[in-house]
């Protein structure tokens, strides 16, 4: 077995949570909104300067909005995986691939953490 496929099975294996520094809200469609406040230093000076927002806000699309809730520090990606299956079905193919770049992201933006 490759390395690669050793580092993509133990990814699978991780078991994601909202980090404690993201709020979210969920509108009345059930589409899935990231508040993400906007601190330190470079911010503030960025607020004041060039008049950008305190609050940012990152719209999910309807797989993300169907996973977030899911992320509950119990479930591993491929549990979750099982459940976007089941909802989409072939709309959520190639789902592994999908659903690991989907956490990649999360986890480079500083929105999710490990357990």
């Amino acid at each position: 077995m490759s390395r690669k496929n050793k580092v993509s099975e133990n990814y699978l294996e991780r078991i994601p949570v909202p980090a404690d520094t993201i709020k979210w809200e969920a509108d009345a469609e059930g589409r899935i909104t990231l508040c993400i406040e906007n601190t330190g230093f470079f911010n503030t000076l960025a607020q004041k300067l060039f008049k950008k927002p305190k609050v940012s806000f990152v719209h999910l699309d309807e797989n993300g909005s169907f996973v977030w809730p899911l992320m509950d520090g119990e479930k591993n990606i491929i549990e979750i995986g099982k459940l976007v299956d089941e909802h989409f079905g072939e709309d959520a193919h190639p789902l592994y691939e999908r659903l690991a770049k989907f956490f990649q992201i999360l986890d480079s933006y500083g929105f999710i953490a490990w357990k």
